[in-house]
């Protein structure tokens, strides 16, 4: 028997709105505003992510710091890469390692405009 269910993914961010905003687009759904530091974007088939506002954020480093370690990274599986590269760039998403050895690699790493790392994966 589980102790919990699983509510939400909270982000901390500089900007919730701004980066609630790239996640919908990312992803669609319906960004609602708790208050001026919480946006929830409802994900369509259940999933919530919310972005809290954190005025010291730092990014986190990738792929790996000592001291700001990437903590946590989300994985969205997409059916065609390249084109999925074009729309999450031109939304303010930064190549971090797109594998340019041929598309060996199942998937690409970027950071959302908060310095977020995010996978972009075959499906």
């Amino acid at each position: 028997m589980p102790i919990a269910t699983y509510s939400l993914t909270a982000i901390d961010c500089p900007d919730p709105r701004t980066l609630a905003a790239f996640y919908a687009a990312v992803l669609g759904g319906e960004v609602k505003r708790y208050d001026e530091v919480w946006y929830d974007l409802y994900v369509p088939g259940g999933a919530r992510l919310s972005f809290q506002l954190s005025p010291d954020h730092r990014p986190p480093n990738w792929p790996r710091g000592d001291d700001n370690s990437q903590q946590l990274h989300l994985d969205f599986d997409v059916t065609d890469i390249d084109r999925a590269q074009e729309r999450v760039l031109a939304l303010g998403a930064t190549p971090l390692d797109v594998d340019d050895n041929g598309g060996q690699r199942g998937f690409r790493v970027y950071a959302d405009p908060a310095g977020h790392p995010f996978c972009l994966c075959w499906a």
